[in-house]
């Protein structure tokens, strides 16, 4: 029996990273290697954890509203 799951990944690649931020390749990247958004290999695939975004968005919340 094959079963579908409906819950969201528990990682994402860059593009979908950049749709969900907005921001460009390049930015995203930039995240990644001065560890603001940690992130994972598996083969080639970068995959970053949703809750690292999350994170990094909640991060960017505090910092604005100091």
């Amino acid at each position: 029996m094959l079963t579908v799951a409906t819950s969201e990944p528990q990682a994402l690649t860059v593009p979908e990273v950049m749709t969900r931020l907005r921001l460009s390749r390049s930015k995203v990247y930039d995240l990644i290697r001065s560890k603001q958004l940690p992130s994972y290999t598996s083969g080639r695939a970068r995959r970053i954890p949703v809750d690292a975004v999350r994170h990094y968005m909640q991060e960017r919340i505090e910092e604005n509203a100091a």
